[in-house]
């Protein structure tokens, strides 16, 4: 099959992976609170809403918030109203009066509503599920009102109620409002929007109701963080005729408990660390329907289709592709996402601002992880393939320089060069099998590559029953020449083991001779386009084979080069001019290496 193909099959399975995930709702509760960080941002409020909050002070000096007489509510709308020319807009009281406690204060707290005008009161629903049986199915509703406390009747004929139940999402953040209940078939609006709605009726302006989801409910969009709306005005003071009335003229007048001792505060998404009170989110829901600033959720199905379309794009782009590219257009992406969800909030649709980022940046680990471990794959082929040819560290060095290293040509570098043969191996062939001669052939070649390579050398060719290495190339090595001496004397201790075993199989013996020189030599890919050998050629490479040749079995020759590298770490003998190297003037020095200096 067509790569473009396999990609595009892939891309598409991977988009519809992170795509189901989403809509699941693997990422619900980080996305809401992403969305409440992008968002819900504070900002300066016009101070058309204040707050009379019921702090701790007021419950020391009035005692117990559950005590309260009913004319300590009426005294602070008696206050209000004192001033005709300064009378608040609207007042909402965020407390619930039920039933009938005290003929005088009932009637006190009633009069001075009717005095004041444009009061709100609170109705409170207990909320639970419900079932209705069908013909063939069973319908539930998990909103329904259970009960409902409205205020008494006579306070109730000269206020507007409205309701002040608050409704969690389900990761209990306030993120919505309930625009209204029905309690026993009457249609009861929240408290915030009868307050917003009476305030807006005052200057002249009419309340567009928001639109709904399926739980009857708008999202909010908050204005301000906790103590945002207050300005430390208290009932206390209020009552006390501390705060003059121009401060409140033509304001909605919250008045709700604002004390630790009232369960009466919740988490919302503009600030997850503080608590706010009740009476602070009715001024925000208040300040969002004044302000018309409605937010609709887009329906899951349009961001699902949008963000499987994008994901494919995605993930088809960046599949077997670079880090060095993969990394910008992820970058890209995420930036377009976010920049696309804050675009659209600000137009008014609310999208899950989390959903296509978190599924672009896992399609990104997938390439990512793809791609290395298809890279691993193939190197771990290409060296397998051609560790079967070539030295360890050759094939780490092309696979570190890239392609690059496949080219013909050879640079000029300093080397250690080792040859080894066997004495008599020509004789040897001619008395035994074919078997038996490549069995010998086989033993021998493995101890001698296997004391290159523990002495980190580059193994470069087997001929016949010669073996040729060296040091100091591809990579550069600290004290190539040790390196390869040590190596000499190994093959030479190598060869005396396998010689004894050889002896007890089949009654042969086995000697070698071993040369090594020091020099410059050109190293590099040799040959053609088409076959080439990574190799180094020059007068060193010779004079250590001529050395090899001349070493008698158990022996190895060294040249005066390696013998000054060598001073005082091992031991050897000069031979003087007696071994006449061919190629080499007189008076070429060879040396034999005995041993490790004690």
């Amino acid at each position: 099959m067509n790569e473009k193909y396999k990609n595009l099959i892939f891309s598409l399975a991977g988009a519809l992976i992170v795509t189901f995930l989403c809509g699941v709702g693997i990422f619900d509760r980080p996305d809401k609170w992403v969305q409440d960080a992008l968002f819900q941002t504070p900002y300066a409020v016009p101070g058309d809403i204040v707050i009379v909050g019921i702090d701790d002070n007021d419950l020391r000096n009035f005692g117990p918030y559950n005590t309260w007489d009913r004319s300590i509510m009426a005294s602070a709308l008696e206050q209000l109203a004192i001033d005709p020319n300064n009378r608040p807009a609207v007042v909402a009281i965020d407390c619930v009066y039920t039933g009938y406690t005290n003929e005088e204060s009932d009637a006190r707290l009633v009069e001075a509503a009717k005095k004041l005008g444009n009061v709100v009161t609170a109705g409170s629903a207990v909320l639970g599920t419900t079932r209705t049986f069908g013909p063939r199915s069973v319908l539930y509703d998990d909103y329904a009102v259970i009960n409902y406390d409205a205020p008494y009747d006579e306070l109730k004929a000269v206020t507007t109620t409205g309701h002040i139940n608050v409704m969690y999402d389900t990761d209990g953040v306030l993120r919505h409002s309930a625009l209204y209940l029905e309690p026993y078939g009457e249609r009861v609006y929240s408290f915030a929007y009868e307050a917003a709605r009476l305030y807006a009726q005052q200057n002249g302006h009419v309340i567009k109701e928001p639109p709904l989801d399926s739980r009857g409910q708008f999202f909010v969009s908050y204005s301000a963080e906790p103590y945002g709306f207050y300005e430390d005005i208290t009932l206390g003071k209020l009552i006390r005729g501390e705060v003059s009335p121009e401060y409140f003229a033509g304001k909605v007048v919250l008045i709700g408990p604002y004390a630790t001792g009232i369960t009466d505060s919740y988490i919302t998404p503009i600030e997850h660390a503080d608590m706010m009170y009740g009476v602070e989110f009715h001024a925000n829901v208040i300040q969002c329907l004044l302000d018309g600033n409605y937010k609709e959720e887009v329906p899951d199905y349009i961001q699902l289709s949008v963000m499987g379309l994008v994901c494919l794009a995605f993930f088809y782009f960046c599949n077997d592709k670079r880090l060095l590219i993969a990394v910008p257009l992820l970058v890209v992406f995420e930036a377009l996402s976010i920049g696309g969800s804050l675009l659209l909030y600000h137009s008014g649709l609310i999208t899950h601002a989390l959903w296509l980022p978190a599924g672009i940046f896992l399609l990104f680990v997938v390439a990512v992880a793809t791609n290395y471990i298809r890279a691993a794959i193939a190197r771990q082929n290409v060296t397998k393939t051609f560790e079967r040819y070539v030295a360890p560290n050759i094939v780490n060095e092309i696979l570190k320089e890239g392609t690059d290293s496949l080219r013909l040509g050879g640079k000029l570098c300093n080397i250690a060069v080792l040859f080894v043969d066997i004495r008599g191996f020509t004789t040897m062939s001619e008395r035994l099998s074919p078997e038996e001669v490549v069995h010998i052939l086989n033993q021998y070649l493995s101890m001698t590559s296997a004391c290159i390579e523990n002495n980190k050398g580059t193994l470069d060719k087997f001929v016949g029953d010669a073996t040729m290495a060296f040091w100091g190339a591809p990579l550069p090595e600290e004290d190539p020449v040790y390196l390869a001496a040590k190596t000499a004397l190994d093959i030479v201790e190598g060869a005396k083991a396998l010689s004894a075993k050889l002896k007890a199989e089949i009654n042969e013996e086995l000697n070698v001779g071993v040369g090594v020189h020091y020099g410059p030599a050109v190293v590099g890919n040799m040959g053609s386009e088409k076959r080439m050998d990574y190799t180094a050629i020059g007068d060193t490479v010779n004079t250590a084979a001529r050395l090899e040749a001349n070493a008698p079995g158990g022996t190895v020759y060294i040249s005066r080069s390696v013998a000054k590298e060598l001073e005082g770490r091992m031991r050897f003998t000069s031979l003087g001019d007696s071994i006449k190297l061919k190629g080499k003037a007189e008076g070429f020095e060879v040396l034999r290496l005995i041993g490790k200096e004690e």
